[in-house]
């Protein structure tokens, strides 16, 4: 079993190393200091466990359990943190065990061999994803990974038949949601431009008319102007006046 720990603090990290030492076929493949380190090492390190603490900087454990979910073989998550007031998140994450702090070594054992049951097809987690707070990042499928986007570098939205394009600071990547969905979790965001676009709320330099009548949306780092629509015009107007 290759394990991934995933914890801001080191010495939680070292505890759970020195408990993984008396637990025989397990085997340290990586450390993480944050959700999102953890996601993008479970993936490149293919790791069948990762124990993970929830409260963490960038990413917490919750969302980065719910990006996992997204792989073709995401791994068996086990949280481990102080707090058990997150329990019910926790599961609702899919995690296969919740252990709370400091980690007896028989907890983590029996949170390990039922990790073991479910990779072996013995056990399975029923789980669903539920929605949880907002997201920090999206992620999008690239080549059988995952590339996570942080909210605050994404310049626009653009429906593209079954996809939405996402327009960012590190180019353009296409995700499997639907512009709606989007445009209710980041209602505080993205303003919604036309029927197919969300433009951050940060990126508008102004509206302008075109010559023929038409408002175009300039944007801060678009490298072209955006199309609004007629009925989206007076309530964008109305919500600029007040960035």
């Amino acid at each position: 079993m290759k394990i991934l720990i995933a914890d801001d603090e080191a010495l939680a990290r070292e505890r759970i190393v020195e408990l993984l030492r008396d637990i025989p076929d397990c085997t340290l493949t990586g450390q993480a200091v944050n959700g999102r380190d953890a996601v993008e090492q479970a993936i490149a390190l293919q790791a069948d466990v990762v124990i993970m603490d929830i409260a963490m900087p960038v990413m917490d454990g919750l969302e980065a359990a719910r990006h996992l979910q997204e792989v073709a073989n995401p791994p068996c998550i086990i949280f481990c943190t102080a707090f058990d007031e997150h329990a019910l998140a926790a599961f609702d994450a899919a995690a296969i065990d919740y252990l709370v702090k400091p980690v007896r070594k028989e907890r983590l054992q029996q949170a390990i061999d039922r990790a073991r049951a479910q990779r072996a097809g013995l056990a399975s987690t029923t789980m669903k994803m539920a929605p949880l707070k907002r997201r920090t990042h999206l992620s999008a499928s690239l080549r059988g990974s995952l590339r996570l986007i942080a909210i605050e570098d994404i310049y626009y939205l653009q429906a593209d038949e079954k996809y939405v394009a996402v327009h960012h600071a590190r180019g353009e990547d296409l995700i499997e949601e639907s512009l709606k969905s989007l445009e209710q979790e980041f209602a505080d965001v993205f303003l919604r431009i036309h029927r197919n676009c969300l433009v951050s709320r940060n990126e508008f330099l102004e509206l302008r008319r075109d010559n023929d009548g038409g408002v175009l949306a300039i944007l801060r780092h678009g490298k072209q102007a955006l199309e609004v629509s007629r009925r989206c015009v007076p309530g964008l107007r109305e919500q600029l006046k007040h960035l």
